[in-house]
């Protein structure tokens, strides 16, 4: 049985392209979407979905190619582009009722929530970001011995058969090692949460890899078109993110300035998985956010 948000309606809603997405619904008044990161499903929005709802309608869906979302074939480079998750965000709205939504992403969530920001300025009225930097960003900052803490980006960026190959034949021990390594505190992911991200995360192998090699090559190509053509994101800002730029020798604060006119950067001592070690300040941080 796939877990869920406890009290959310859990619904299968249309994106982009004729595919159907997952998505846990609950709440009421102004909507705001969530968008999880990898390994993960809906499920890590539990603890911020249930602070948020007094307040707001909260949307918290599965990607396409995670969780109990669509996992169709990456037939071409568009597939799994983020530009076409954002279209999936936003008809999945549309599909509820709503045109203009507030919209918060974390780790692969956080890139598609990008795109969608950019290429959905008229719909998106606020927009938060947890824990990472624009694809194109983040190539350039992945640099010498540290990087190698993002060895899967690279190792999921080779063509179509090896990397699909290797994760399938340890997909428990590949996918447990970043449950284990990116968080700060391990009981924030309580037995059967872990068991969750594990399972659904080992029958989405295929589109899991196409969804991070889309983001070696069609997402670098959307992020330097706008880069080039002087676009930024136009609705106010929240980003939320470990000291990377420490850890790796970069500004992260003008990483995102430079995309962000309208920004609030802020740091956390929690780990990667901060919506479920410190869903109180994540959801202090969203409500700032839709404050402004």
């Amino acid at each position: 049985m796939t877990l869920t948000i406890p009290g959310f309606e859990h619904l299968r809603l249309p994106g982009a392209d004729g595919v159907e997405l997952a998505a846990a619904v609950g709440g009421s008044g102004s909507p705001v979407v969530l968008l999880h990161g990898f390994p993960q499903t809906h499920l890590m929005w539990r603890h911020v979905a249930e602070r948020l709802s007094d307040e707001h309608t909260v949307i918290c869906p599965d990607l396409r190619g995670y969780g109990a979302s669509d996992k169709p074939a990456a037939t071409g480079p568009d597939v799994y582009a983020k530009r076409t998750m954002a279209a999936d965000a936003v008809t999945l709205a549309a599909a509820l009722g709503h045109e203009r939504f507030a919209l918060v992403g974390h780790d692969r969530g956080a890139l598609v929530a990008f795109r969608a920001g950019l290429d959905h300025p008229e719909t998106v009225t606020h927009l938060g970001i947890l824990d990472i930097v624009p694809t194109l960003d983040m190539w350039n900052v992945l640099r010498g011995v540290p990087a190698a803490v993002g060895y899967h980006l690279f190792l999921m960026a080779q063509p179509p058969g090896l990397p699909e190959a290797m994760i399938a034949g340890s997909a428990d021990a590949f996918f447990g090692s970043f449950l284990d390594a990116w968080g700060n505190d391990l009981t924030a992911l309580p037995e059967d949460v872990r068991a969750e991200y594990l399972r659904a995360s080992a029958a989405a192998v295929t589109s899991i890899v196409a969804d991070y090699r889309a983001s070696a090559g069609v997402d670098v190509t959307h992020d330097q078109a706008d880069l080039d053509a002087g676009s930024r994101l136009a609705m106010p800002v929240t980003v939320v993110q470990q000291d990377w730029g420490a850890r790796l020798g970069y500004d992260a604060a003008a990483v995102w300035k430079a995309w962000a006119p309208d920004l609030d950067h802020r740091l956390t001592r929690a780990g990667h998985f901060m919506a479920e070690e410190a869903p109180d300040e994540i959801a202090e941080a969203i409500q700032d956010l839709l404050a402004r």
